[in-house]
Order: structure tokens, then C-alpha cells, then sequence
């Protein structure tokens, strides 16, 4: 029989349950069990622990491969319960990714916010919600998240520069202020845009004090994010 690697939960269904913590990590199995008893939890669907094994044994490759059609299966559940599709500029569903582990491990797994946001999809949401700053803030966070957790460009020590709160600062400094919050949308444009850049050019990195040169490919690609993300099970939901 095949191997069961993706569970999903919405809707006051789910095809977990509380006693599959091993298996689903403890937000997993805690989200499905929510549902169960009709708590009102946003659908999505759990990536197993399984699947971390899996990775280190059979190589990223691989593990697309097994989970690609039941991972589309899933984002098109999400899809049909919010009334939202993923990509799409007019009515865009986004999601997060959360790593869960069998036991608690406080402070150390990872969370990546406003999955589904790109240069187009950001426009739509502005005007869907009629909240620019909104918008364009949410990108500049999912940017700012997946450079950190993704692509580990985030300080080791004391010393370290953040790359991305140095960029906050100087663009808060040059206007003039204190407070994220003091920052108006074009402000948040301009972070998201050296966001990016920092995230792909290494005169950028080099900038910020770090030398590695890194290259991404699209931002908005699930399996990258879980490859770095393999240290239990993963959580994708809006």
C-alpha cells in the first residue's frame, strides 16, 4: 500500500487526529483534532514526518516526485473552501508554511507568512482589500522570511548583520523616522524591491557584510521552502 504523506484538515473534517503526533508533528496533529471538535481553524493540509526521513534518504528529487500530485490535490481543497486560488491577481489565496515537531522545541521551528505573493499578485491584493500598505507590507514580510528561513540569511551571532532590518533602518533613517509603522506604501515598495535584491546579487549580500553568492529562482516555490524546512512536518494553511 502507498505510503500516506500528505493529510489534509478543513471545514470540520480532517484525516488526522490528536493520538498522530509522531506522525503529523504536534501542530498537525493538534490542527486536525481542532477541526474535529469544530473549532474554527483555517483548512489546510500537513506534510508528515515521514517525509523529513525521506528527504535525507532519497534527496530532494525525489521527494518532489512523491508529493507533487498530492500536494496540488491539497492547495486545490484550500482553494475550493476559501474560495480563493493560489497565483491568481483577482481573488489570490495565500498560505504559510510552518515546521512541527513530535515534541515541543520552543523558538525552534521555522514559520514563512504570505506564500502565494509575487510582483503581480501583489497589485491584486491592494486592490482587493483597498489597503495598499497592507499589501505591499505582507510581500515585504514574505520576502524578508524567505530570504531567513530559506536561504539562512540571518545573523549567527551578536555581531552579524541582519541584511534585511539593515535595509529597514537606512530607509527609516533616510525618511526620517522611528517606527516600522511610520512607513508609508512606497517606503514598503522600496523594501520589498532591495528585498529581492538582496536575495539575488551578491554585490547586495557583499553590501551587508556576507559573501556567499546566492541565486533563487521564483519566490513562490513551495518545495524550496521545504527543503530547508525538513526537520519535522510541515504545515501549510492560510
Amino acid at each position: 500500500m502507498e505510503r500516506k504523506r500528505v493529510y489534509t484538515f478543513g471545514n470540520g473534517k480532517a484525516e488526522g487526529k490528536a493520538d498522530m503526533r509522531n506522525l503529523l508533528g504536534g501542530k498537525g496533529a493538534n490542527l486536525a483534532e481542532m477541526n474535529l471538535i469544530g473549532v474554527p481553524v483555517p483548512p489546510g493540509f500537513t506534510i508528515t514526518t515521514e517525509v523529513c526521513s525521506e528527504y535525507y534518504d532519497l534527496g530532494k528529487d525525489k521527494v518532489v516526485e512523491l508529493l507533487k500530485s498530492d500536494v496540488e490535490k491539497a492547495i486545490a481543497n484550500i482553494e475550493t473552501l476559501m474560495n480563493s486560488k493560489f497565483g491568481d491577481v483577482a481573488n489570490p489565496l495565500l498560505v504559510s508554511v510552518r515546521s512541527g515537531a513530535r515534541a515541543s522545541m520552543p523558538g525552534m521551528m521555522d514559520t514563512i507568512l504570505n506564500l502565494g505573493l509575487n510582483d503581480e499578485v501583489v497589485e491584486g491584493l491592494s486592490r482587493k482589500t483597498n489597503n495598499p500598505r497592507f499589501a505591499w507590507d505582507s510581500y515585504r514580510r514574505f520576502v524578508q522570511m524567505y530570504g531567513d528561513v530559506v536561504l539562512g540569511m540571518k545573523p549567527t551571532n551578536k555581531e552579524d548583520i541582519d541584511p534585511f532590518e539593515a535595509i529597514i533602518e537606512e530607509v527609516k533613517e533616510a525618511k526620517g523616522v522611528k517606527l516600522d509603522n511610520e512607513l508609508d506604501v512606497e517606503d514598503l515598495k522600496a523594501l520589498e524591491e532591495q528585498g529581492v535584491k538582496i536575495l539575488t546579487c551578491g554585490t547586495c549580500l557583499n553590501h551587508y557584510g556576507l559573501t556567499d553568492r546566492l541565486a533563487v529562482g521564483e519566490v513562490t516555490n513551495m518545495y524550496e521552502i521545504a527543503e530547508k524546512m525538513t526537520q519535522a512536518s510541515l504545515i501549510v494553511s492560510p
